[in-house]
């Protein structure tokens, strides 16, 4: 977060926020929140997110010890694993959302979340919750606008489904999607050299002299 002025940033979810997929910590950053805090060298950086965690939890477990650290930037992302879930009510979801939304702003934290793609673009196997995608990407834009908070609408743009930004379970972002999850909301946030780089669809797969199918650079 190369120039920035926040001083102290909390990332609040479950496992996308925490960095499933995206390697360790032997070699370098972990997951999107990760990598949008990397580079500010005065910037405090918390990351409280847990693998797992429905909205429900993540508002009563990581609210409160959020708070208490004062941030004056907070990113909130839930609800994926409530999407899952045989039972699912996207007004109890948003509402855990838009609570900790009221909360944070409250005190004067600088909100950012984000949309949630169609999961039936990435795994057709899912097809049957792309009404739950939509129903509660309809109700974060709406909560998010009542409480002035900022949305990395990467529900928006083709390359979100590209495969090669997801790992194998076709759940969770690899490397490339967690690069691109931190520019889009490095790009929300308006951040100093952010920009609409993210959108960009990735070079078409090149095939080598070995036959191996690769691709190029981003």
């Amino acid at each position: 977060m190369p120039g920035c002025d926040y001083l102290r940033y909390v990332a609040l979810g479950d496992s996308q926020t925490e960095g499933l997929g995206d390697g360790d910590d032997s070699t370098g950053p972990r997951g999107w929140a990760d990598r949008l805090a990397v580079g500010g060298p005065t910037l405090q950086y918390a990351n409280l997110a847990v693998r797992g965690h429905l909205a429900a939890q993540v508002h009563a477990e990581q609210l409160g010890p959020a708070l208490a650290l004062r941030p004056d930037l907070a990113t909130v992302v839930a609800g994926v694993n409530d999407l899952l879930r045989p039972r699912f009510d996207a007004d109890e979801v948003a509402g855990h959302l838009e609570a900790m939304f009221a909360a944070l702003t409250a005190q004067g934290a600088h909100v950012a979340t984000l949309t949630f793609p169609d999961i039936a673009r990435i795994t057709p196997l899912a097809r049957p919750l792309s009404p739950r995608v939509a129903a509660l990407n309809h109700r974060i834009r709406a909560a998010a606008h009542r409480h002035g908070v900022v949305v990395a609408e990467t529900s928006h743009h083709p390359v979100v489904t590209d495969p090669r930004l997801w790992s194998q379970d076709r759940l969770h972002a690899g490397p490339l999607g967690h690069e691109r999850i931190a520019a889009a909301v490095a790009h929300a946030l308006q951040l100093p050299g952010s920009g609409d780089s993210w959108t960009h669809p990735l070079p078409s797969p090149v095939v080598t002299l070995s036959g191996r199918v690769g691709t190029g650079g981003i």
